[in-house]
Formats: structure tokens, sequence, C-alpha cells
């Protein structure tokens, strides 16, 4: 795992030297603390550094920016090929094999470009990357990523005609310090932070910056600085093609915990100390459980507990580590130790990102580090495998509305919202009590109502995936970019309605929240995390899967739960999902009221002009009353808000 940044400015091809490069890797120096490398080429204009955290061949022949043995191609690469011992041996039966250097797989992957070419080099590969590559011969540059998202690489056009450049990084921190950067911000990107607390798919929070999508190859021409992308795996079209011939249940069990085992035992490869995230939940407690099949000596585990029992999996982890016979470590925080990391958020995440879950991902990541340099986690398993509640909510709330005509479910919405939801809280608090930090009755009940009155699938998805419902209100003259969740819907093919909507988690929610949370997390703390349910042949394999094989009755992940039961007894896992969930409307009414007052005040955003003073300044005193929880959706706010602040410190 590494860091990779560099530039493209063939207008001032003489900006191509390490006076300029250095900054940018500097800033990105916390993603490989090994070592750090460059390469320039003055007359093209290019530039390329590498920041390394060395997991495989940790000798100097790991070195990169690496140039292949021909010396046509240059690369730097942020990831791992895990399938890259197999493909040497493919390369050496061509008999057209390099002299090898060392063991890396960067070596391998620039010896498979030589041999093989780019594209049919990319399709052999099992593994996460980002890459920039740099063709010598027809001074192209080449900017890729990885299948799934699981790294992410920034690049966009930048600064005026006569200093024009192309810039690229793994974080957008590196590319702000280019003196061609200009950071105007994107607002109809504030209005995305609101809705989903992210900025997704190819965008970013600057106006020209966007992001390589997931399975894609970007292009550029350094004598035209023409772009042109293409997929050379596309997710959205594998999830919607047909499914291939029923499998019965027990073959379809075998063949996964087979591809499981494989897939794990690949990511295990590493020089380094490598160990595992454990909640204790179905897909960790997978993993792990196949790891220490695999494995001829303890597996060292690490989880996260919480003073709080309704939030605490801690327990649960140590009772599947315990019969799995794992080396484990937890950690119990308190609420102070967790909102320690809030100031840090800002500047590890780099643009405005606001799941809280952030907060105890990263200190899990900060204790594995003290242990091992390579993580393993059970990352995808939902979007997969169809673990979230909301699928099989959607369907239930779906079949009882379909005898409902629209209009009919219009008018009982309107009626239900109709009435002020402090004043619904008010009359059935009795009965239906709010448990503490959680969303009143009333706030639930207008919820549900908006839930009902949408006409379709995907606008009933978009409702229940929003922390704002109308974030364009909030941002003045913004509106919401065009996105999978809206105008550029994906092929659907013959998905179901639940297998639509876990298409469109994988392809949004999954990178742009899940991939991006881990990835900043880790990398803060220089740990390298894999996700073994993410090697695309286990994908292909979920996708393939009917139905009824994920989501059985009430039991979600079907097929993955069969296999877990062949390695952690049933009733070591049967409980409700928690996750990794922060109290965060309790913390903005009492230990960071003054922090969020201060970010929030009506002066200083009227100041800035990014968010609608009135609306945010109404949201925050009807959160302070208690009788909302608007904590959510304040977040959301405050973080684009620090954000901001960070960016002048």
């Amino acid at each position: 795992m590494c860091g990779i940044t560099g530039f493209l400015c063939t207008t001032s091809p003489g900006q191509a030297r390490d006076e300029v490069l250095l900054p940018m890797m500097r800033a990105i120096a916390h993603r490989g603390p090994d070592s750090q490398g460059q390469w320039c080429d003055a007359d093209a204009g290019l530039a390329l550094g590498h920041l390394r955290l060395a997991i495989v061949d940790l000798s100097p022949a790991g070195t990169q920016p690496m140039t292949s043995a021909s010396g046509r191609w240059v690369l730097c690469f942020n990831g791992e090929i895990y399938n890259h011992q197999i493909l040497r041996r493919e390369l050496e039966d061509t008999g057209k094999a390099p002299e090898w250097r060392g063991t890396s797989d960067t070596e391998t992957l620039l010896a498979g470009i030589d041999i093989w070419g780019l594209r049919d080099t990319l399709e052999r590969t099992i593994g996460m990357f980002a890459i920039s590559l740099w063709d010598r011969e027809t001074r192209t540059l080449y900017l890729i990523r990885d299948r799934m998202g699981e790294k992410p690489l920034y690049y966009g056009w930048q600064g005026a005609e006569d200093a024009r450049a192309l810039l690229f990084g793994s974080e957008l921190k590196a590319l702000r310090t280019h003196p061609s950067f200009e950071g105007e911000i994107a607002r109809d990107s504030l209005v995305e932070v609101l809705r989903h607390g992210n900025v997704g798919e190819d965008r970013s929070v600057y106006r020209g910056i966007g992001k390589v999508r997931p399975g894609e190859m970007v292009t550029i021409e350094a004598s035209t600085g023409a772009i042109e992308t293409e997929f050379y795996w596309n997710g959205a079209e594998v999830a919607a093609a047909p499914k291939p011939v029923r499998r019965p249940d027990d073959q379809v069990v075998d063949d996964l915990e087979a591809l499981l085992m494989d897939a794990v035992g690949q990511q295990m490869m590493s020089d380094v100390p490598l160990g595992a995230f454990l909640s204790g939940g179905i897909d960790s407690s997978a993993i792990v459980g196949i790891m220490q099949h695999l494995s001829d000596r303890p597996v060292h585990t690490f989880s996260i507990g919480f003073q709080e029992a309704r939030y605490n999996e801690a327990e649960f982890a140590r009772a599947v580590a315990g019969h799995l016979g794992t080396h484990h470590t937890d950690l119990y925080v308190t609420d102070q130790e967790l909102r320690d990391v809030v100031p840090l958020l800002p500047t590890m995440y780099d643009e405005p990102f606001s799941d809280s879950s952030q907060i105890p991902t990263y200190l899990v990541s900060k204790l594995a580090r003290e242990h091992v340099t390579v993580s393993l986690s059970g990352d995808g398993g939902d979007e997969l495998f169809c673990g979230y509640g909301r699928y099989a909510h959607a369907g239930k709330l779906r079949t009882r509305l379909k005898s409902m005509p629209q209009p009919l479910r219009n008018l009982g919405a309107s009626a239900i919202r109709a009435i002020p939801a402090a004043t619904l809280t008010a009359a059935l608090q009795g009965l239906i009590p709010t448990p503490q930090g959680k969303e009143p009755i009333g706030q639930r009940l207008h919820r549900l109502a908006n839930y009902a009155r949408q006409p379709d699938l995907e606008t009933l998805h978009r409702a229940m995936v929003s922390v704002w419902r109308f974030p364009d209100a909030a941002v003045p003259g913004a509106s919401h970019p065009q996105s999978m969740l809206a105008e550029h819907l994906p092929p659907q093919g013959a998905l179901s309605d639940i297998e639509r909507m876990m298409q469109l988690d994988m392809l949004t929610y999954m990178v742009d929240d899940i991939l991006a949370k881990v990835d900043r997390a880790t990398m803060a703390v220089a740990l390298e995390s894999r996700a073994p349910l993410l090697d695309h042949r286990v994908v292909e394999f979920a996708l393939g899967l009917p139905e009824d094989q994920k989501l059985r009755g009430d039991a979600t992940k079907w097929a993955l739960r069969q296999v877990l039961y062949r390695h952690v007894p049933k009733d070591l896992i049967e409980r409700p999902k928690m996750g990794f969930e922060v109290p965060i409307g309790l913390w903005l009414r009492d230990s960071l009221k003054d922090w969020a007052a201060a970010l929030l005040d009506r002066t200083r955003l009227n100041r800035e002009g990014y968010f609608d003073a009135d609306l945010i300044d109404k949201l925050w005193q009807q959160h302070l009353s208690g009788r909302f929880n608007w904590g959510p959706q304040l977040w959301n706010v405050l973080m684009v808000q620090a954000w901001l602040e960070s960016l002048d410190s």
C-alpha cells in the first residue's frame, strides 16, 4: 500500500522537476512512510512521485517509480496484485519474461504490460490498485483504478493556459500543493455531501477535479491534452448480466467456500505482520474463520469496544476469537477518546465526508497498526450478499403498498406529514418512547410517510439512503449533480427490486462511503487494509446468485452464513446487526455543543456563503431543544464547515 501523485504539464514542461513534485509527495507521506521515489521527464513535462509502504519485497528492488525491462513504461502503483506469483509463472512460460530484479508485484505488472499489453494484463489481475503509467514511446499517461474502487485516484486539468497541468494523486491534498491548482469549490458537490455524506462517483469537491471510476482506464495524450476513458471491467454491467443456471444450495455453499479459501489465501500474501479486523459479525467472522483455517499459527485479530452495551460488539468478537483460537486484541474506548478524533477528520478525509463510523474505524486501524502492517476486513459483504436491513424493509413496504393506488398513498402520506413532527411525538411518546439519541417517533413517522409516497424502487432507494430530503434548499444557487441514484441509472437487466438496490449500493455507497472511509482511516496510520469479499471473482459469483440464496426469509446473507457456520457455531453469530454507531445527536447537545455552535454560527454561515444560514440555524435550535434529532443532518453540515476551516489552517 502506498501513495502516488504527479502531474503532466505540456505548456511549460520545465515544471517537471523535484521542487514542484516534492511538496505533493510530502502532503501524502503518511500513505508510504518506508521510502519515496520520484521520476521526471522534463522534455515531456511529466513528473511521477511514489510514497512506499513496503509489504511485498521489502528490498530496494521494489522501489518505485519503476521502469519496465524494455525501458518503455514507467509505473507508479498503489495497491497489491494478489495473484502476481501466478502471473510471473505464466510470463515465464511465454519465454519472454525479463531477468527478474526482485519479487515485487510491481515488477510483475510491468513485465505483463510489456509482454501482454496493458488491457490484457489488467484483465488477468486479481487485486486492488490505483496506477499511474507513462508510455515513453507514445507520450501517453494512463490513470487506472481497480475493479471495485478500493484505492482512490483523483485527477484533472488545472491552471491558466500558459501553465496548465494535469494533476493526479491518491488524495486531494497532494494536488492542492501544485502551483496550478485552482481550488474552486463545486457547490453542487456540497449538495451531494448533505444528501449522502460524501462526494460520489467521478466527482470531487473541487471544480475540474474528478475521480477515476472503479474498473476505469483514463488515457491522456500529452501532445493534445485529450482525455479518453474506458472500462476494462464494468460492475454495473456485470450485475445486470443474465444469471447462470441455478445451482443446488449445497453446491453453491461448497463453491463459495472454495472461492473464499482461494481469495483469502491470496490476500494473506505478505512479507510483513498481518492480521484482521473482527467485529464478531457475519462478514469479518467468515474471513477470520477462513484465515485461521489456512494459518498454522493464531491469526492476530482486532476489535474496538464501547462502554455502552447497545453500541458494543467487542464481547461478540472476543467470543468468536476464542472459538477460532486467534490472538485477539480489543480496546475499549470512552466517549472522550471518540470525540478526540473529530478534529483530525477534515485533514484525514481531505474533502467533506460525514459517515460518523469513520471515528471508530480510525481507532481500530490505529490499534491494529501497533501490531501489524496489513489487516484483512469483511467489507463488501452487505452489498454483495444482501446484508442491509433496508433491502428486506423496502421489499416488504413495496409488497404492502402494491395494492394501494398511488394517489391514495400520496394522500395518506400528506395527512401524516401535515401534522407537525413535534405534535406527533408529544401525542405518541407515552406509547412509543424514543431511545436515547434516536429519532423521535414524529420524525420517524414523517420519514416513513415519505417512503410510502415514492412511486418506484429507484426513488424509494434514494429516499432511504438520503440524510437530507431536499439538500438543494440548504445550498443556495446549487443543485444535486447527476448521479447513478438519479438521472444516470445503470442498466437493470432482469434484476429484482432488492437486487437493484444492491446493485446501486455496490456502485455508489460501497465505493464512495465504505471504501473511502476505510482507505483514509487505515492510510492515516500507514496500515494496509484488504477485503477478500471484493476479489472480483467473489463479486461475480455473488452477483450471479439468485435472490433467495442471499435473502431467505428473514435470514440475510444466506450463502455466506452457511460458509461461516462451517467455521463458527451459529449461536455465536445470531443477533441483530449493530455496526459502528456513534451517538452524534447526543454529542452535539453536550460535549461538542460549543464546537458545533461556532461552526454553525449564523454570521459565519452568511459570511462564507455556502449554506442557507436561516435554515441551518432553525435545525440547530430545534436539535438543541431535544424535540427533534437532526444529528445526522447537522453532522453533514459540520463536516463541510470543519473542512472549510481546515483549509485556512
